[in-house]
């Protein structure tokens, strides 16, 4: 009962996305099976602080990271901060429950000449058939590397969210929030001649941007591959995913002097803290650029 009404909470109240309602039931259940076989019932009312470090000592013992471990403290907090505000109960054990730390990974990201090879045909020749599918798969790589935008974000973008005047896209982000992007004269131009390829060729099901070649619309493995395929002709990555254009993005933009704030509000970050992982590698270029510049480096 609990832990139903929580996940409904989380999916209909507070609008987690699909991918993050199913890490949070996930971690849900485990606990609870957890939690019944070491007292023989899940009351939360129950729970101590002391339980759940018992069960986080039992993961990581098991192998799991301190990455993952740290998800699932954050999806108790959300749970038992649930229940504090509903009167549930009085005090939040997570209070004295603490994540163990993580390091920060550095985001991988591609460099201006490898997306210039991957986009530039004069330059490496055209890497995409002169097809239907061809002309979508180069605008998506292009949309992700000249907007920032997540895969979920794409795939939801339609005809009308494209003002050409003011040349501006509404993407609507994580939990339905919702900003504006700006793009330029290039973007605008090959949008306008994908549409009308599209609108020739293509009877879609819906008026969203990017379809099938059957009408039907996209769906997320199938983007990834096409972003996977492309990035491979040009990179040598172990990650090759659309995250990693958005990484570029981000990088490119503060490499060309952009403002983190600016950045921060592109990207559609809650926090400052989230957009300021791509200033390491800014500053790591910088360095690198020092150490090479500067006769006494």
């Amino acid at each position: 009962m609990f832990i139903d009404e929580f996940l409904q909470y989380i999916k209909y109240e507070k609008a987690y996305s699909s991918h993050t309602f199913i890490s949070y039931q996930t971690d849900m259940k485990q606990f609870a099976a957890f939690v019944e076989q070491q007292k023989g019932r899940f009351d939360p009312t129950e729970i101590s602080a002391y339980d759940i470090r018992e069960w986080l000592l039992q993961l990581m013992n098991g192998g799991l990271s301190a990455r993952s471990t740290s998800r699932k403290v954050a999806t108790l907090n959300t749970f038992f901060g649930y229940l504090k505000k509903k009167g549930t109960i009085t005090a939040n054990p997570m209070d004295k429950v603490s994540a163990p730390k993580v390091q920060k990974r550095l985001p991988v990201y591609l460099h201006e000449k490898q997306m210039s090879d991957l986009l530039n045909p004069e330059e490496t020749g055209e890497l995409f058939p002169d097809t239907f599918e061809g002309k979508r798969d180069k605008l998506m790589i292009e949309m992700f590397y000249n907007l920032g935008i997540r895969l979920s974000e794409l795939i939801s973008i339609k005809d009308k969210d494209i003002d050409f005047n003011r040349q501006t896209i509404l993407i609507t982000g994580k939990r339905n929030k919702q900003r504006y992007i700006p793009f330029g004269n290039s973007l605008k131009s090959d949008i306008l001649a994908f549409e009308s390829d599209r609108d020739a060729d293509v009877a879609r099901e819906d008026d969203r941007l990017f379809t099938r070649a059957d009408g039907k619309p996209l769906y997320r493995m199938l983007v990834y591959r096409v972003v996977n395929k492309y990035l491979e002709q040009v990179c040598t990555l172990t990650k090759k995913s659309p995250h990693v254009l958005r990484h570029t993005f981000a990088t490119a933009m503060l490499n060309n002097g952009a403002d983190i704030d600016a950045v921060k509000e592109l990207l559609g970050h809650a926090s400052l803290s989230a957009t300021e992982v791509y200033t390491h590698t800014t500053f790591d270029r910088l360095r690198k650029i020092y150490k090479q510049a500067h006769p006494r480096a």
